[in-house]
Order: C-alpha cells, then sequence, then structure tokens
C-alpha cells in the first residue's frame, strides 16, 4: 500500500472523455448517473457519463474510485466489494465510484491506469493514487482511517449525503454525523481553537469516543504547529537534538505532512536520548500522535512496541 500525504497533484485531464454528467450533488436516479450496488449507501458504479459528475462531487468530500476487472483479476473485484463495506461505514466521509475497466475503458485510458488494482482518493478534482494491492478488510478500515485523519488535519472535513437514503421532508433539515459536524465545521472554517473545543466536550461527554480522541488529538498538532515555519523548526532540531520542543514540533510537522514513521521514529529516539522530565514530555507526546492516527494502526502498533523497548 502506497500512503501518502494529500499534496493534491494536477488535475485529471478529461478530455478523451464524451458526455458531460449531472452537475455535482445530483440526487442518484438523476439522469445519466448509474444506480448505487445493493445496499450501498455510499457507493455508485460509473461509466463514461457518470465520471465528471462524481469527480466534481470531490469538490464537497473526497471521492474515491477504485479500478478493477473481475474477469482479469478476480481478487480485484473483491477489493472493490470490501471498499464498499468498508466506506459505508465511514457514513459520508468517502463517495466510492466504482470503475470495471472492462465496461468503461476510457475512464482507465483518461486517468492512465498502470495497472489493476488501483484505488485513487480524489479530493477537489485533483487525484492522488492510493493503494495498489488487495488488502484484506481489516488493513482497509486502517487505511482509510489514517486517510480521514490526514484529510481531518487539512481542514477537509465535509460529508456526502447518503445515496439510497429519503429526501427529507419539506422544512426539514438534512443532518450528517451531527456529533462531529461542529469540530468539523470548525475545522473547514479554519478555527483549529473552535475544533479542539468541541473535541474535547465529546471526550468529556464519553471519554470511549475513540473519533473524538483522534480528532482531538490532530486538531492539538495543528493549534501546535500554526504559523511555524518547518525549514526553522527542522535547522531548530538539528541544532538542539535533546531540546524536547524543538524535536516535538518537528514530529508534529511531519504528522500533518503525513510522514507518520518519521514522526514516531524521531520521538522513540529522543524517549531514548532523555531522562526524567524530559523522557516523561516526550513520552507522552508520542502517545498523543499515536491518539491521533489510531491505535488499530500498524505504524502505531510498531511505534508501541519501539517505545517499550526504548523506555525498559
Amino acid at each position: 500500500m502506497t500512503q501518502q500525504p494529500f499534496s493534491r497533484p494536477g488535475a485529471i485531464d478529461l478530455s478523451g472523455l464524451g458526455q458531460p454528467a449531472p452537475r455535482a450533488g445530483a440526487p442518484a436516479g438523476a439522469p445519466g448517473s448509474t444506480p448505487a450496488p445493493a445496499g450501498s449507501s455510499y457507493s455508485v458504479q460509473v461509466d463514461e457519463q457518470s465520471f465528471q459528475g462524481l469527480l466534481e462531487q470531490s469538490m464537497t468530500a473526497p471521492v474515491l474510485l477504485v479500478f478493477y476487472s473481475r474477469t482479469r483479476m478476480p481478487e480485484s473485484g473483491q477489493l472493490a466489494d470490501d471498499l464498499v463495506t468498508v466506506v459505508d461505514e465511514h457514513e459520508g466521509r468517502f463517495l466510492l465510484g466504482l470503475v470495471d475497466i472492462d465496461a468503461a475503458p476510457q475512464i482507465a485510458q483518461a486517468m492512465q491506469i498502470p495497472s489493476i488494482p488501483l484505488v485513487v482518493a480524489v479530493v477537489d478534482g485533483r487525484p492522488m493514487p492510493l493503494m495498489q494491492d488487495v488488502l484484506p478488510i481489516d488493513e482497509l478500515r486502517t487505511a482509510l482511517h489514517q486517510v480521514g485523519q490526514q484529510l481531518t488535519a487539512q481542514g477537509i472535513a465535509g460529508r456526502h449525503q447518503p445515496r439510497s437514503a429519503a429526501p427529507a421532508a419539506e422544512g426539514e433539515e438534512e443532518t450528517v454525523d451531527p456529533r462531529y459536524a461542529p469540530a468539523q465545521d470548525a475545522l473547514v472554517a479554519g478555527d483549529i481553537d473552535g475544533a479542539v473545543r468541541e473535541y474535547q466536550k465529546l471526550l468529556d461527554a464519553n471519554p470511549a469516543d475513540v473519533e473524538a480522541a483522534g480528532g482531538l488529538a490532530m486538531a492539538k498538532v495543528m493549534q501546535r504547529t500554526q504559523g511555524v515555519d518547518l525549514n526553522e523548526a527542522r535547522a531548530a532540531a538539528a541544532e538542539r537534538p535533546d531540546d524536547v520542543d524543538a524535536q516535538t514540533m518537528v514530529a508534529d510537522l511531519d504528522m500533518l505532512g503525513g510522514h507518520v514513521d518519521d514522526a514516531f521514529t524521531r520521538l522513540v529516539n529522543l524517549v531514548a536520548r532523555t531522562s526524567d522530565a524530559d523522557r516523561t514530555k516526550a513520552r507522552d507526546h508520542l502517545l498523543g500522535l499515536f491518539a491521533a492516527v489510531g491505535n488499530d494502526d500498524p505504524r502505531v502498533l510498531a511505534g508501541r512496541r519501539n517505545l517499550a523497548s526504548a523506555l525498559f
């Protein structure tokens, strides 16, 4: 699996595709749209006519594209099925587009697909390869959890409406994940302090809320790094290798850039070099970064083992 920060590279060239699709946000069943897989609220089967409209919806919230062929590689079809399940579990954080390259070869050509399977994340109409392997469903859950954390860290917190949901009655407002909406709205508005307060409220009400704990930890990373110059921070850390504040700042910046392993390694090594109050401070900071990534992430599990070795 290839996991990278969302640097938003160049937009997809769609000049080879002909007919325009419905505008972003068009309801399921509108002209040019394709019915979602049975039982799925956040997945759609994609063809040449609906592809453009799907990409436009990435301006609202992230879109995932999975390219597969059940005839050429049955395992890629299983990956697509598992992604339908996992994406639905995220309740609108992602919209999944299923691209059968045998049924829609023009899309694969426009995207310059090198091989299958391939999963691409699209944010604001811009693509980024996410994974090229057939992963077990539990690893898919871990991968999408981390992607969601990275997106939230960059203030990208929108959600899609369910494709199979009945329209709201006249005068009735549609709500999506109301528990986390205030914190996510604050992030989108650039109010990081407000997001920290909202996540803290959720944790005060329910200390077992893992998603709120992860959101709070990542929001605090953003809070600590506001206005920090990356080059200056790295220079300070290089000059003062045992300065806890200097090292934890670079670890935070690495987290925001998606360099999770680098952040963990830096702080594990710092714990190994320091003692007493400095060691405790470095360890506690690392534990906060573990929470931001998610305790089930393989990198966190490895980081905990390395931390234990450094401590004992």
